[in-house]
Parts: structure tokens; sequence; C-alpha cells
């Protein structure tokens, strides 16, 4: 936590600071912080997903490998309004080639022992999933790694790690005057949507990415690490404590905070995810010994 509140100092505050804007930029930081080798190893196992040609067609990176693991890492968010997917209490869907279920596994998202809902298990799924990417069987990695991508950054969005009883803030409404489409939200869905919108692609997504990237690195930690850093924010600053003429109301100052331990999270997702992959996709040279 200390280092937290020392970065969240350091930060400015931008006027638009964790939707699929805020994969994406997760993902950017990463890739920075991959090795050439692993960036090749990550874009060959994308290209073995099923659903390759779909990001291929969406990106918009100059390197086209990038660009896909970039779209690569909303696709557990995507799948939810798939219909070639399904959840649990539906009927199962066809399955189809190259992937081993059809599932949506929405509680793979979140980790909730506050009561409001099902518990979920976003931190033991993340391990599972770092286990079947440092199996080198190439089936398990090519599904494992869009997962992985994915759950590394909801894990560092503090609501997807708790809630007073409200499903993660779902639960908890707010007025926002800073959206004017929907000044009343789900606190869960504005922080959600701080990274900024949620087409940012290409060059609209670098002037986010050079902030991020101008932040200090965070230490590496654990996943169960992140998960209580998560938690911690979840006990201060992450629900607005003035009342608006409704609801709990987002105030300038309460916004500005919000958007800056956005950045600080995002930014510490993209760095831990970037050297993960690192140590879990690095060949290890013969005589010395396993991961």
């Amino acid at each position: 936590m200390a280092y937290l509140l020392a970065l969240l100092l350091l930060l400015p505050l931008p006027a638009g600071a964790w939707n699929a804007a805020g994969h994406r930029l997760v993902a950017a930081v990463a890739w920075q912080e991959m090795t050439p080798p692993v960036r090749e190893r990550v874009s060959a196992l994308l290209r073995r997903h099923p659903d390759h040609a779909r990001w291929l067609k969406r990106q918009q990176e100059a390197d086209a490998d990038y660009g896909v693991f970039l779209e690569a890492s909303t696709w557990p968010d995507d799948i939810r309004r798939d219909p070639r997917f399904h959840d649990a209490d539906e009927p199962p869907t066809p399955r189809l080639p190259g992937f081993p279920h059809m599932l949506r596994q929405t509680h793979w998202h979140y980790r909730d022992a506050s009561g409001g809902g099902p518990a979920g298990e976003i931190d033991t799924r993340l391990l599972s999933l770092a286990d079947e990417l440092a199996s080198g069987r190439e089936a398990e990695q090519v599904y494992a790694l869009p997962w992985l991508l994915h759950l590394v950054a909801d894990i560092h969005q503090p609501l997807h790690t708790g809630g007073r009883g409200d499903r993660g803030g779902n639960a908890f409404e707010i007025e926002n005057p800073y959206n004017p489409r929907k000044p009343f939200m789900s606190l869960h869905a504005y922080w959600d949507e701080l990274p900024g919108p949620p087409w940012l692609r290409g060059r609209h997504l670098e002037p986010p990415l050079r902030r991020l990237s101008a932040l200090p690195p965070p230490p590496q930690g654990e996943v169960a690490g992140w998960l209580a850093e998560s938690r911690e924010l979840l006990a201060g600053p992450v629900y607005p404590r003035v009342s608006g003429s409704l609801l709990p109301l987002v105030t300038p100052e309460f916004h500005r905070r919000a958007q800056a331990i956005a950045d600080a999270r995002l930014a510490a997702a993209g760095h831990r995810l970037g050297r993960w992959l690192n140590r879990l996709l690095t060949p290890v040279s013969p005589g010395r010994g396993s991961r």
C-alpha cells in the first residue's frame, strides 16, 4: 500500500483516465516490458487462437502482432455478448473447433467474499492459467493466454475484488456529472470507464499510454498481493462519500483522485503482466534447470 500512496502523490490528474480501452492500455504497457523472444512466442500462440482473424480485422497498429495482442486482451469480455458462447445456467452452444468449451466463465473475472453474490475465483484462476502457460502444452497455452492478459488487469480494478455486499459496486448507484449521457450509474461502471472511451485504438491510444508509461514501475509481487492491494483501496477511496441530489456524488476532488488511482492500477497491471509473461514463456536453456 505504501507504493500506491507514494505513486498517487506523483501522478498528474488527467481529464480522462477499465473497459476495452483499459485492457488495451494494460496490454500495451505489458508489450513494452516483454522481451522480443516472448513477444514472438505470444504472437505465435495468438495466431493459433480460433478468433485470431477477428482480432486482426479490428486492430489498428502498424505492427499487426502488437495490435492483435491488444485486441486479445478484451476477448473474455467480448464473449459475454457473443452468441457462440453460453453461461453456465444456459443451454450449451455447439463447441467450435479450437475451443475446449464454449462457456463464458463470468465467475473468473472477480473475487468477492462480502456475501453480495457468487464468490468468484479470479486469484485462483490466474494461478491455474499461469500453470497452463508454463506447461508447454500449446493447445492449453492458446486458450489460457487471452484470459491471463485480461484477468491481470481485472484483479487491479478494486471493484473486481470485493465490495460492501453490493456485488462489487454493481448495486451501488451514484450520481456522476462527468457522464452527461448517464448521470446516474453504478459505481462499478464508473470505475470501469475511467480509462477513456472503449473504442480507443491506434493513435488515439498513444496519449494515455505515454502517461501510464511515465509512471514509476511497481514491485512485482504475487497474485495474492495484487488482490490485497485492490482490497485496501476498496476500504478507502473507491466509494464517494458526498451526497448529491439523490445519490452519492462524484465530486471534482473524488473524480481526480479516482482517475489517478485508475492510472496507477492500469500501469501496475501492465508492468506486472509483461514481467510475468517473460517468466512464464522464456525458454529455459539446457542445463539451467526448470522455471
